[in-house]
Protein backbone atom coordinates (compact mmCIF):
# COMPACT_ATOMS: atom_id res chain seq x y z
CA UNK A 1 0.00 0.00 0.00
CA UNK A 2 1.50 3.32 -1.01
CA UNK A 3 1.45 6.40 1.06
CA UNK A 4 -1.09 8.22 -1.06
CA UNK A 5 -3.67 5.61 -0.79
CA UNK A 6 -6.88 6.63 0.89
CA UNK A 7 -8.23 3.62 1.62
CA UNK A 8 -7.42 3.05 5.26
CA UNK A 9 -5.21 0.43 6.89
CA UNK A 10 -6.78 -2.57 8.08
CA UNK A 11 -5.18 -4.22 11.21
CA UNK A 12 -5.85 -7.22 13.40
CA UNK A 13 -3.86 -9.09 16.51
CA UNK A 14 -4.08 -12.63 16.83
CA UNK A 15 -3.68 -13.49 20.26
CA UNK A 16 -6.05 -11.86 23.05
CA UNK A 17 -3.50 -12.19 26.29
CA UNK A 18 -1.67 -10.31 28.31
CA UNK A 19 1.14 -8.69 25.15
CA UNK A 20 -1.78 -9.51 22.21
CA UNK A 21 -3.85 -6.30 24.59
CA UNK A 22 -0.73 -4.35 24.85
CA UNK A 23 -0.85 -4.29 20.90
CA UNK A 24 -4.61 -4.02 20.29
CA UNK A 25 -3.91 -0.95 22.81
CA UNK A 26 -0.85 0.48 20.38
CA UNK A 27 -2.96 0.47 17.48
CA UNK A 28 -5.81 2.03 18.43
CA UNK A 29 -3.31 4.64 19.69
CA UNK A 30 -0.84 4.74 16.75
CA UNK A 31 -2.49 7.21 14.33
CA UNK A 32 -2.42 9.92 17.93
CA UNK A 33 1.28 9.87 17.29
CA UNK A 34 2.02 13.06 14.61
CA UNK A 35 4.49 15.33 13.55
CA UNK A 36 8.85 14.84 14.21
CA UNK A 37 9.48 11.77 13.70
CA UNK A 38 6.65 9.99 13.07
CA UNK A 39 5.59 11.57 9.85
CA UNK A 40 2.44 12.94 8.63
CA UNK A 41 1.45 10.36 5.70
CA UNK A 42 -0.16 7.69 7.65
CA UNK A 43 -3.60 6.37 6.47
CA UNK A 44 -6.77 6.07 8.69
CA UNK A 45 -6.04 3.10 11.23
CA UNK A 46 -8.92 0.30 10.76
CA UNK A 47 -8.98 -1.47 14.12
CA UNK A 48 -10.64 -4.95 12.17
CA UNK A 49 -10.32 -8.15 14.41
CA UNK A 50 -9.02 -10.10 17.56
CA UNK A 51 -8.18 -13.50 16.93
CA UNK A 52 -8.08 -15.57 20.37
CA UNK A 53 -9.02 -19.88 20.44
CA UNK A 54 -10.83 -18.85 23.52
CA UNK A 55 -13.84 -17.13 22.52
CA UNK A 56 -14.24 -15.16 25.52
CA UNK A 57 -10.51 -13.58 25.26
CA UNK A 58 -11.07 -12.51 21.92
CA UNK A 59 -14.81 -11.09 22.36
CA UNK A 60 -13.05 -8.99 25.56
CA UNK A 61 -10.62 -7.73 23.90
CA UNK A 62 -12.35 -6.36 21.25
CA UNK A 63 -14.74 -4.58 23.25
CA UNK A 64 -12.28 -3.24 25.59
CA UNK A 65 -9.86 -1.91 22.50
CA UNK A 66 -12.90 -1.16 20.12
CA UNK A 67 -11.95 -3.93 17.23
CA UNK A 68 -14.72 -4.47 14.98
CA UNK A 69 -15.15 -8.31 15.29
CA UNK A 70 -13.39 -11.02 17.44
CA UNK A 71 -12.97 -14.18 16.15
CA UNK A 72 -10.81 -17.69 17.05
CA UNK A 73 -8.55 -19.08 14.54
CA UNK A 74 -5.89 -17.15 12.86
CA UNK A 75 -7.48 -18.58 9.28
CA UNK A 76 -10.31 -15.72 9.83
CA UNK A 77 -7.89 -13.25 9.78
CA UNK A 78 -5.31 -14.33 6.92
CA UNK A 79 -8.87 -14.94 4.67
CA UNK A 80 -10.31 -11.42 5.23
CA UNK A 81 -9.74 -8.88 2.83
CA UNK A 82 -9.94 -5.89 4.98
CA UNK A 83 -6.77 -6.69 6.92
CA UNK A 84 -3.88 -5.61 5.47
CA UNK A 85 -1.71 -5.91 9.06
CA UNK A 86 -1.17 -8.34 11.37
CA UNK A 87 0.83 -8.76 14.99
CA UNK A 88 1.02 -12.69 15.86
CA UNK A 89 1.23 -12.65 19.92
CA UNK A 90 0.73 -16.40 20.52
CA UNK A 91 2.55 -18.94 21.92
CA UNK A 92 5.79 -19.31 20.52
CA UNK A 93 5.34 -22.98 19.23
CA UNK A 94 2.54 -21.40 16.77
CA UNK A 95 4.26 -18.68 15.54
CA UNK A 96 5.69 -20.39 12.26
CA UNK A 97 2.40 -21.80 10.89
CA UNK A 98 0.25 -18.39 11.56
CA UNK A 99 3.10 -16.49 10.01
CA UNK A 100 3.90 -18.49 6.93
CA UNK A 101 0.16 -18.64 6.56
CA UNK A 102 -0.35 -14.77 7.16
CA UNK A 103 2.42 -13.89 4.40
CA UNK A 104 1.00 -16.19 2.18
CA UNK A 105 -2.08 -14.59 2.17
CA UNK A 106 -0.44 -11.33 1.40
CA UNK A 107 -0.53 -9.15 5.11
CA UNK A 108 2.33 -7.38 6.43
CA UNK A 109 2.96 -9.35 9.55
CA UNK A 110 4.86 -7.85 13.13
CA UNK A 111 5.96 -11.20 15.07
CA UNK A 112 6.56 -11.09 18.88
CA UNK A 113 9.56 -12.18 20.22
CA UNK A 114 11.11 -14.87 20.11
CA UNK A 115 10.69 -15.53 16.39
CA UNK A 116 10.11 -19.34 17.02
CA UNK A 117 10.68 -21.95 19.52
CA UNK A 118 14.09 -23.19 17.44
CA UNK A 119 16.38 -21.98 14.44
CA UNK A 120 15.00 -24.70 12.09
CA UNK A 121 11.42 -22.45 12.38
CA UNK A 122 12.92 -19.31 12.38
CA UNK A 123 14.73 -20.16 9.36
CA UNK A 124 11.86 -21.08 7.83
CA UNK A 125 10.30 -18.16 8.69
CA UNK A 126 12.48 -15.69 6.79
CA UNK A 127 12.41 -17.67 3.61
CA UNK A 128 8.78 -17.60 3.57
CA UNK A 129 9.58 -13.87 3.96
CA UNK A 130 11.65 -13.39 1.39
CA UNK A 131 9.26 -15.05 -1.16
CA UNK A 132 6.95 -12.04 -0.41
CA UNK A 133 9.43 -9.31 -0.74
CA UNK A 134 6.85 -6.58 -0.94
CA UNK A 135 5.36 -7.77 2.47
CA UNK A 136 6.76 -6.15 5.63
CA UNK A 137 7.82 -9.37 8.12
CA UNK A 138 9.05 -8.10 10.90
CA UNK A 139 10.17 -9.51 14.52
CA UNK A 140 8.80 -7.25 17.85
CA UNK A 141 11.77 -5.92 20.36
CA UNK A 142 10.22 -3.26 22.04
CA UNK A 143 12.97 -1.90 24.39
CA UNK A 144 14.10 -0.86 21.27
CA UNK A 145 11.34 2.07 21.61
CA UNK A 146 12.16 3.39 25.01
CA UNK A 147 13.03 6.72 25.18
CA UNK A 148 15.75 6.27 28.28
CA UNK A 149 17.31 3.62 26.22
CA UNK A 150 17.54 5.15 22.84
CA UNK A 151 18.64 8.58 24.86
CA UNK A 152 21.76 6.46 26.69
CA UNK A 153 22.72 5.06 23.67
CA UNK A 154 23.06 8.42 21.28
CA UNK A 155 25.29 9.36 24.27
CA UNK A 156 27.37 6.20 22.97
CA UNK A 157 26.70 6.41 19.02
CA UNK A 158 27.34 10.48 19.19
CA UNK A 159 31.13 9.53 21.07
CA UNK A 160 30.29 11.69 23.96
CA UNK A 161 30.55 8.52 26.10
CA UNK A 162 32.43 6.55 23.70
CA UNK A 163 32.53 2.24 22.88
CA UNK A 164 31.17 0.39 24.93
CA UNK A 165 33.51 -1.99 26.79
CA UNK A 166 31.44 -4.17 29.29
CA UNK A 167 27.19 -4.46 29.18
CA UNK A 168 26.08 -5.87 32.21
CA UNK A 169 22.23 -7.07 32.10
CA UNK A 170 19.41 -8.33 34.19
CA UNK A 171 16.38 -9.52 33.41
CA UNK A 172 14.70 -10.35 36.69
CA UNK A 173 10.83 -11.18 37.30
CA UNK A 174 9.14 -13.52 39.86
CA UNK A 175 5.85 -14.53 37.76
CA UNK A 176 7.19 -18.17 38.67
CA UNK A 177 8.50 -17.46 42.20
CA UNK A 178 5.30 -19.14 43.13
CA UNK A 179 5.77 -23.29 43.14
CA UNK A 180 1.38 -23.36 42.79
CA UNK A 181 1.12 -20.93 39.72
CA UNK A 182 -0.45 -22.96 36.82
CA UNK A 183 2.01 -25.25 34.43
CA UNK A 184 1.44 -23.11 30.49
CA UNK A 185 3.49 -23.25 27.19
CA UNK A 186 6.36 -20.80 28.92
CA UNK A 187 7.34 -24.15 30.93
CA UNK A 188 7.23 -26.71 27.98
CA UNK A 189 10.75 -27.19 25.75
CA UNK A 190 14.14 -27.81 26.83
CA UNK A 191 16.74 -25.87 28.23
CA UNK A 192 17.25 -22.27 26.63
CA UNK A 193 13.05 -21.96 25.39
CA UNK A 194 11.92 -20.73 29.21
CA UNK A 195 13.51 -17.67 30.74
CA UNK A 196 16.06 -17.25 28.46
CA UNK A 197 13.73 -17.52 25.54
CA UNK A 198 10.73 -15.69 27.64
CA UNK A 199 13.07 -12.64 28.78
CA UNK A 200 16.28 -13.24 28.23
CA UNK A 201 15.80 -12.94 24.19
CA UNK A 202 14.89 -9.23 25.10
CA UNK A 203 18.34 -8.48 26.89
CA UNK A 204 20.18 -10.47 24.55
CA UNK A 205 18.94 -7.69 22.10
CA UNK A 206 19.50 -4.73 24.51
CA UNK A 207 23.23 -5.93 24.73
CA UNK A 208 23.55 -5.75 20.74
CA UNK A 209 21.50 -2.45 20.64
CA UNK A 210 24.79 -1.10 22.39
CA UNK A 211 27.30 -2.95 21.43
CA UNK A 212 26.95 -4.32 18.22
CA UNK A 213 26.38 -8.38 17.13
CA UNK A 214 27.44 -11.21 20.05
CA UNK A 215 30.50 -13.37 18.58
CA UNK A 216 31.03 -15.62 21.29
CA UNK A 217 29.58 -16.95 24.72
CA UNK A 218 30.54 -19.00 27.52
CA UNK A 219 29.84 -19.95 31.09
CA UNK A 220 26.23 -20.72 30.49
CA UNK A 221 24.55 -21.62 34.10
CA UNK A 222 20.82 -22.99 33.40
CA UNK A 223 19.24 -23.85 37.16
CA UNK A 224 15.38 -25.08 37.39
CA UNK A 225 14.22 -24.73 40.93
CA UNK A 226 9.97 -26.18 40.03
CA UNK A 227 10.34 -29.15 38.51
CA UNK A 228 6.02 -29.75 38.81
CA UNK A 229 3.24 -27.55 38.29
CA UNK A 230 -0.76 -27.71 39.06
CA UNK A 231 -3.01 -28.06 35.34
CA UNK A 232 -5.24 -25.11 35.44
CA UNK A 233 -9.03 -25.93 35.70
CA UNK A 234 -9.68 -23.21 32.48
CA UNK A 235 -7.77 -20.88 30.54
CA UNK A 236 -4.89 -18.57 31.91
CA UNK A 237 -4.04 -14.77 30.51
CA UNK A 238 -0.49 -14.00 30.84
CA UNK A 239 1.19 -15.08 33.93
CA UNK A 240 -2.43 -14.65 35.75
CA UNK A 241 -2.78 -16.60 38.77
CA UNK A 242 -5.84 -19.55 38.35
CA UNK A 243 -7.61 -22.11 39.70
CA UNK A 244 -5.52 -25.23 39.38
CA UNK A 245 -6.70 -28.63 39.70
CA UNK A 246 -4.97 -31.77 41.63
CA UNK A 247 -2.85 -33.11 38.37
CA UNK A 248 0.44 -31.94 37.92
CA UNK A 249 2.40 -31.50 34.79
CA UNK A 250 6.46 -31.72 34.64
CA UNK A 251 8.31 -28.01 33.69
CA UNK A 252 11.01 -28.99 30.99
CA UNK A 253 13.00 -25.70 30.90
CA UNK A 254 14.87 -23.39 33.51
CA UNK A 255 14.08 -20.88 35.69
CA UNK A 256 17.00 -18.92 35.89
CA UNK A 257 20.02 -18.30 33.15
CA UNK A 258 23.57 -16.83 33.57
CA UNK A 259 26.09 -16.60 30.86
CA UNK A 260 28.65 -14.74 29.94
CA UNK A 261 29.56 -12.89 26.16
CA UNK A 262 31.94 -11.37 23.89
CA UNK A 263 30.49 -8.82 21.24
CA UNK A 264 32.27 -9.07 18.02
CA UNK A 265 33.42 -5.08 18.24
CA UNK A 266 35.31 -6.19 21.45
CA UNK A 267 33.11 -5.74 24.26
CA UNK A 268 32.09 -8.00 26.96
CA UNK A 269 28.96 -8.68 28.16
CA UNK A 270 27.72 -10.54 31.53
CA UNK A 271 23.80 -11.56 31.59
CA UNK A 272 21.64 -12.88 34.50
CA UNK A 273 18.05 -13.98 33.86
CA UNK A 274 15.52 -15.27 36.51
CA UNK A 275 11.49 -15.91 36.74
CA UNK A 276 12.10 -16.72 40.30
CA UNK A 277 13.08 -13.42 41.26
CA UNK A 278 10.52 -12.56 44.47
CA UNK A 279 9.42 -9.16 44.67
CA UNK A 280 10.52 -8.09 40.90
CA UNK A 281 7.25 -8.42 38.54
CA UNK A 282 9.48 -6.72 35.76
CA UNK A 283 13.00 -6.42 36.81
CA UNK A 284 15.10 -5.17 33.21
CA UNK A 285 18.17 -2.67 33.68
CA UNK A 286 21.46 -2.79 32.43
CA UNK A 287 24.76 -1.01 32.99
CA UNK A 288 27.38 0.29 30.56
CA UNK A 289 30.82 0.57 31.34
CA UNK A 290 32.40 3.17 28.34
CA UNK A 291 35.73 4.32 27.23
CA UNK A 292 34.64 7.81 28.74
CA UNK A 293 32.52 7.31 31.64
CA UNK A 294 29.31 4.67 32.24
CA UNK A 295 25.26 4.89 32.30
CA UNK A 296 22.24 2.93 33.45
CA UNK A 297 18.81 1.99 32.97
CA UNK A 298 16.49 0.50 34.75
CA UNK A 299 12.49 -0.28 33.78
CA UNK A 300 11.12 0.29 37.42
CA UNK A 301 12.56 3.92 36.63
CA UNK A 302 11.10 4.60 32.62
CA UNK A 303 11.32 8.19 32.37
CA UNK A 304 14.88 8.46 33.16
CA UNK A 305 18.53 7.05 32.69
CA UNK A 306 21.67 7.88 34.92
CA UNK A 307 25.08 8.58 33.48
CA UNK A 308 28.61 9.67 34.67
CA UNK A 309 31.42 11.00 32.57
CA UNK A 310 34.69 13.11 33.83
CA UNK A 311 33.12 16.49 32.60
CA UNK A 312 32.07 17.29 36.55
CA UNK A 313 35.30 18.22 38.99
CA UNK A 314 36.50 15.65 41.00
CA UNK A 315 34.82 16.58 44.38
CA UNK A 316 30.94 16.60 42.40
CA UNK A 317 31.51 14.03 39.90
CA UNK A 318 29.67 10.54 40.03
CA UNK A 319 26.64 9.18 38.20
CA UNK A 320 23.61 11.97 37.51
CA UNK A 321 20.40 11.79 37.05
CA UNK A 322 18.94 12.27 33.29
CA UNK A 323 15.26 13.06 33.19
CA UNK A 324 13.84 11.87 29.51
CA UNK A 325 11.79 15.05 27.47
CA UNK A 326 11.65 15.97 24.14
CA UNK A 327 14.88 16.46 23.05
CA UNK A 328 15.02 12.40 23.35
CA UNK A 329 13.61 9.96 21.04
CA UNK A 330 10.06 9.12 20.25
CA UNK A 331 9.02 11.84 23.35
CA UNK A 332 7.86 14.57 20.94
CA UNK A 333 4.31 13.97 19.17
CA UNK A 334 4.94 10.83 20.86
CA UNK A 335 3.06 11.23 24.04
CA UNK A 336 -0.17 13.32 24.89
CA UNK A 337 1.97 16.06 26.83
CA UNK A 338 5.08 15.72 25.46
CA UNK A 339 7.42 17.56 28.54
CA UNK A 340 9.87 17.01 30.15
CA UNK A 341 9.36 14.41 33.11
CA UNK A 342 5.98 13.84 32.18
CA UNK A 343 5.52 9.86 32.95
CA UNK A 344 5.45 7.32 30.46
CA UNK A 345 5.97 3.54 30.52
CA UNK A 346 6.61 -0.08 28.78
CA UNK A 347 2.59 0.40 27.32
CA UNK A 348 4.52 3.07 25.40
CA UNK A 349 6.79 1.35 23.41
CA UNK A 350 4.58 -1.05 21.99
CA UNK A 351 2.72 2.04 20.67
CA UNK A 352 5.35 3.38 19.45
CA UNK A 353 6.50 0.08 17.38
CA UNK A 354 2.74 -0.29 16.37
CA UNK A 355 3.06 3.18 14.75
CA UNK A 356 6.82 2.17 13.36
CA UNK A 357 5.36 -0.93 11.54
CA UNK A 358 2.40 0.89 10.33
CA UNK A 359 4.84 3.57 9.08
CA UNK A 360 7.07 1.10 6.99
CA UNK A 361 3.86 -0.77 5.51
CA UNK A 362 1.98 2.60 4.57
CA UNK A 363 5.54 3.71 2.69
CA UNK A 364 6.53 0.71 1.71
CA UNK A 365 8.83 -2.02 2.47
CA UNK A 366 12.39 -0.06 4.35
CA UNK A 367 11.05 3.57 3.60
CA UNK A 368 8.87 4.12 6.38
CA UNK A 369 6.91 7.31 6.35
CA UNK A 370 9.07 10.31 9.26
CA UNK A 371 12.06 8.79 10.11
CA UNK A 372 10.90 6.59 12.72
CA UNK A 373 13.66 3.41 12.75
CA UNK A 374 12.42 0.20 11.09
CA UNK A 375 10.90 -2.91 12.99
CA UNK A 376 13.54 -5.67 13.36
CA UNK A 377 13.32 -7.68 10.57
CA UNK A 378 12.48 -11.48 10.94
CA UNK A 379 16.09 -12.00 10.28
CA UNK A 380 17.13 -10.02 13.00
CA UNK A 381 15.05 -12.38 15.03
CA UNK A 382 17.07 -15.43 13.58
CA UNK A 383 19.75 -14.32 14.43
CA UNK A 384 18.63 -13.59 18.01
CA UNK A 385 17.26 -17.30 18.24
CA UNK A 386 20.84 -18.19 17.38
CA UNK A 387 22.34 -16.20 20.11
CA UNK A 388 19.94 -18.18 22.36
CA UNK A 389 20.57 -21.26 20.50
CA UNK A 390 24.85 -20.27 21.51
CA UNK A 391 23.84 -19.87 25.23
CA UNK A 392 22.13 -23.07 25.56
CA UNK A 393 25.11 -25.25 23.81
CA UNK A 394 27.63 -22.98 25.78
CA UNK A 395 25.85 -24.85 29.23
CA UNK A 396 27.27 -28.29 28.12
CA UNK A 397 30.08 -27.21 26.62
CA UNK A 398 34.15 -27.32 28.28
CA UNK A 399 34.45 -23.75 29.06
CA UNK A 400 36.00 -22.82 25.56
CA UNK A 401 33.79 -19.79 24.24
CA UNK A 402 30.88 -21.32 21.89
CA UNK A 403 30.63 -18.86 18.64
CA UNK A 404 27.03 -17.75 17.42
CA UNK A 405 26.85 -19.57 14.20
Amino acid sequence: MSSTSSRPLGVAVIGAGMAGRAHLAGYRAASTLTGGPYGEGLPPVRLVAVADAHAPFAEAAAARYGYERAETSWQAVAEADDVDAVSVVVANHLHREIVEGLLAAGKHVLCEKPLAPSVADAEAMVAAAAQHPGQVAAVGFTFRRSPAVNGLREQVLNGHLGAVRHFNGHYWCDYAANPDAPISWRYKGGLGSGALADIGSHLVDLGEFFCGPLESVRGTVFSQVTARRPKPVGAVVGHAMAEVGTEFEDVENEDLVTFTASFAGGATGTFSVSRIAHGLPNGLGFEIFTENGAGAFDLNRTGEFTIADATAPDVVNGYRQVLVGPGHPYVAGGLPMDFPSVGHGQSDFFTFQCRAFLNEVAGGVGTPLGDLPVVPPMAHGLHNLRVLDAVTRAAAGTGEPVPVD
